[in-house]
């Protein structure tokens, strides 16, 4: 019994020496680690005294640490743009390493054997040589794509959002004309690019634009001669893309974006409305450590999003289309999605010519992919300061406004997006009419009739959403909720019970009303027509 004892005791003792070298050395481990923190702070502290010396560096710190950012997800669509940038220069960077952007021709011996000793241009030679020589050439040429087509789709959310919302106005009208130019530049950039591998499909995209070119009244030949350096093909067109697609376009893009997010830092964020939230203050999260560790998980989310894009989904396979040859078409031959409007429009109008003044008007391409265009962007462009004129508003607006309180302004943007679904719909035409094996003909004419009869309708039907919508929050503000539960009154009827709105949710029903429509100043016309648009803009509503 004693032994036992004294055995149990000297595991006891054992155990509890164990147990103390453990934490001696869990002490010393952390005493280590805090040396090191300590140690990287002082050399952090040291390296940030060092710059404030030279540049105002803890001064601009300051300021953006202490930066508020709406914690809505809207106000992610921008980031998803930016980041969907930075990945389109890391992987342009790299391949312009390998990319020959030359028309000088060769005869193919490469690793893809269907294409042995077919001629073919040094362009189309060294993508075929990325996709499938160079070690991971395919996937960052397919993470290159990918990230373009979610740069451009996000800039397009980013400026629904700011246009639905009003967030264009005074005082970011300027901020409004950059992300349009942005747009417009992403959209050439993105036609140059998929141009440059000069295969079947992007030549017949490039045999195209020559003709939007030479449809150009007294000028056409003259631009189409500059730009491809000769008659069609020419030697220059591909060496022209690639400077204007890695150089000129995303040193311009470069600094829009530099002075897009400038401004939005100078003149801060837009918010939603409500309790605590007005146009002198952001309610949101701070730029650290909130903010950045969300901005920093969706730009990881986004990479990862399009890597498993490129893994898993091909898209532009140059190698099943073969190389440009002037005599050939290739068939089903679609744009990418975001100048599918533009071709949408082509094949819509009818091919007529006018003979003026010894020189033929080519009506088609001419109004779709020259005139159209043009007015469109100068319509965006002109529509804030259009706004403010009917209005007469012309005071500074840093809350959004629910697009439901602004029932017209909401059907115009719903109009303005059925025409493009419409467009983007005839852009693709010939594939609907094979997979539903219907005329092209008849498809066309109801595609016609369609881009003049849908967005009226959408217009309508919008409006008078947004004026149920409207209704349903005064039913709200007045009743509360409805709980689901019925009880029977005194009298034999039945109704329904409600739990009533807090404070802060009816604060923020009633304080986003639209303002009263203007009365004409004067009998002037110009004075009439603002007011009978201004009648038509704020006239219907929900008291």
């Amino acid at each position: 019994m004693r032994r036992r004892l004294r055995n149990e005791q000297l595991r006891r003792d054992k155990a509890a020496r164990v147990t103390e070298l453990r934490g001696q050395r869990e002490q010393a481990r952390h005493a280590a680690v805090d040396s090191r923190h300590r140690e990287l702070a002082e050399h952090a502290e040291a390296g940030a005294d060092y710059l404030d010396g030279r540049l105002p560096f803890l001064d601009a710190a300051k300021g953006l640490v202490r930066k508020v950012f709406p914690d809505h997800w809207s106000f992610l669509l921008g980031e998803l743009a930016l980041y969907s940038f930075i990945l389109l220069l890391l992987t342009g960077v790299y391949l312009t390493f390998f990319f020959r952007p030359s028309m000088g021709e060769l005869v193919y011996q490469g690793s893809y054997l269907p294409l042995h000793g077919v001629r073919m241009t040094e362009a189309y030679a060294s993508t075929l040589r990325i996709s499938f020589d160079v070690r991971g050439g395919l996937l960052i040429r397919q993470v290159h794509h990918w990230a373009a087509l979610v740069f451009v789709a996000s800039i397009g959310a980013h400026l629904l959002r700011i246009f639905f919302t009003g967030a264009y106005r005074r005082p970011r009208e300027i901020n409004w004309l950059i992300g349009l130019t942005l747009f417009q530049l992403a959209l050439v950039e993105g036609f140059a690019g998929y141009s440059l591998p000069d295969d079947l499909l992007s030549g017949t995209g490039l045999r195209t634009a020559h003709g939007f070119m030479l449809a150009v009244p007294l000028v056409g030949t003259y631009l189409a001669f500059f730009a491809f350096g000769g008659e069609w093909p020419g030697q220059d067109i591909v060496p022209r893309l690639y400077t204007t697609h890695v150089l000129l376009l995303p040193g311009l893009l470069l600094a829009l974006v530099t002075v897009h997010l400038i401004l939005v830092f100078y003149l801060k964020h837009t918010q939603w409305g409500g309790p605590g939230r007005s146009g002198r203050n952001v309610v949101g999260k701070p730029a650290f450590p909130h903010f950045a560790v969300q901005t920093g998980a969706l730009l990881a989310l986004v990479s990862g999003v399009v890597a498993v894009l490129a893994a898993v989904g091909q898209v532009n396979p140059i190698w099943n289309y073969g190389p440009y040859r002037p005599d050939q078409a290739s068939t089903d031959a679609q744009p990418d999605w975001y100048m599918g409007f533009l071709e949408g429009a082509l094949r819509l109008m009818p091919g007529t010519e006018t003979r003026l003044w010894g020189h033929t008007v080519s009506w088609n391409p001419l109004l779709p992919t020259i005139v159209f265009p043009i007015v469109l962007f100068i319509a965006l462009y002109a529509y804030p300061f259009v706004e403010q004129w009917i209005t007469g508003d012309r005071s500074e607006h840093h809350l959004c406004d629910r697009p439901r309180n602004r029932p017209t302004r909401t059907a115009v943007g719903v109009a303005g997006f059925t025409g493009y679904a419409v467009l983007l719909m005839a852009g693709g035409q010939d594939v609907l009419a094979y997979w539903f094996d219907i005329s092209v003909n008849d498809l066309n004419w109801v595609l016609r009739v369609g881009l003049f009869v849908a967005p009226p309708a959408a217009f309508w039907l919008t409006r008078w959403l947004c004026l149920a919508l409207q209704a349903r929050d005064r039913k709200r503000f007045d009743s509360g909720v409805p709980t689901g539960f019925v009880r029977q009154s005194a009298a034999g009827g039945f109704e329904q019970d409600h739990v009533p709105l807090t404070s802060g949710q009816k604060f923020t029903l009633a304080m986003d009303r639209a303002p009263e429509p203007m009365a004409a100043a004067d009998d002037s016309r110009r004075e009439r027509l603002r007011a009978a648009l201004s009648g038509w803009y704020y006239r219907d509503r929900v008291r």
